[in-house]
């Protein structure tokens, strides 16, 4: 394949070039697919997912709305809503009760009572982020949920650095007090 830059694959994707489109399958799937996969825990279930998101690209640039800031950061932002979406629809009515039954004991020796209270303190976790303003949960996503630095997210955001330090701050306190308000 060709080793061009992002800036250059995003005006070819943009563009609806072929080759540029191949080299970003080329270049963004395996990765992605690992992270789609790495969530949901179905290989084929990731694969369709994975070719989603491709689709999702090609639909959003024949729409004019092409990614903006990198295209490695739209294609995860797009694949982390997926999966959200994806456990969404998956535990829709579940009850806490139902879901600890079907809760399966991997190849672990941590006790069951400790993955539980893991498991309800990530669920927790995941109420506190989803009650943070948009912008803040985009900066919890791409910082910690995709590991970009601070340069990346304000790039892929069209902030300053020193805006998304201050919505992570926020965020970030918020989520403490949140957590210490559902634990007690």
């Amino acid at each position: 394949m060709l080793a061009v830059d992002e800036a250059t694959l995003m005006a070819g994707v943009a563009r609806l070039d072929p080759l540029s489109l191949v080299e970003a399958h080329y270049r963004f799937y395996p990765e992605i697919f690992r992270f789609i996969a790495s969530k949901v825990g179905n290989h084929e279930t990731a694969e369709d997912m994975t070719s989603d998101v491709f689709v999702r690209l090609l639909d959003a640039v024949q729409d004019c709305r092409a990614p903006q800031k990198t295209l490695r950061g739209w294609l995860y932002c797009v694949a982390s809503r997926m999966v959200n979406d994806y456990f969404r629809r998956q535990y829709a009515g579940t009850t806490v009760v139902e879901f600890v039954d079907s809760y399966t004991v991997g190849d672990t020796d941590e006790p069951v009572v400790d993955q539980v209270v893991r498991k309800e303190t990530l669920e927790a976790l995941q109420r506190a982020i989803g009650e943070l303003t948009d912008e803040q949960q985009q900066v919890v996503q791409l910082r910690y949920g995709f590991e970009m630095s601070i340069c990346d997210v304000a790039a892929e955001m069209g902030k300053s650095e020193g805006a998304v330090k201050q919505l992570q701050a926020r965020a970030v306190a918020s989520l403490a007090r949140k957590m210490i308000l559902q634990t007690s």
